[in-house]
């Protein structure tokens, strides 16, 4: 349940993020917004790699989980470091891969959940 709010977050973290980049070409207070929006996206990723710990380690679930977290948070930084340094030709195309693999958790990690309630109301 709360991986699922966390990947909700990630996902609307980085549909903001485009946006504001929208607005950092069309008005003097976009790079506020924009940067705002790399810390919401980097702050989510962080936390998104605890929860997917706590979730492990007392359920005994599979690991999987940390991997993509990790994984996601590694190209967050990635990302970062490549907007900072103003290098539009990856920062682009890496912003909307990563807003692919959010979707992608999102409908697994939502998808998982109406399998349970299924086998659930069925058993």
């Amino acid at each position: 349940m709360l991986s699922r709010a966390v990947i909700t977050l990630q996902t609307l973290a980085l549909f903001a993020a485009p946006v504001t980049a929208g607005l950092l070409l069309s008005s003097p207070g976009g790079r506020v917004l924009h940067s705002a929006s790399a810390y919401a996206v980097f702050t989510v990723a962080v936390v998104h790699v605890v929860t997917a710990v706590l979730a492990w380690r007392p359920g005994g679930g599979s690991p999987r989980p940390i991997l993509y977290a990790a994984v996601f948070l590694g190209l967050t930084l990635a990302q970062i470091a490549l907007g900072i340094a103003q290098v539009k030709t990856l920062h682009v195309p890496l912003g909307v891969l990563m807003f692919g693999m959010s979707v992608l958790q999102l409908s697994r990690v939502s998808a998982g959940r109406r399998t349970r309630v299924a086998a659930v109301s069925q058993g």
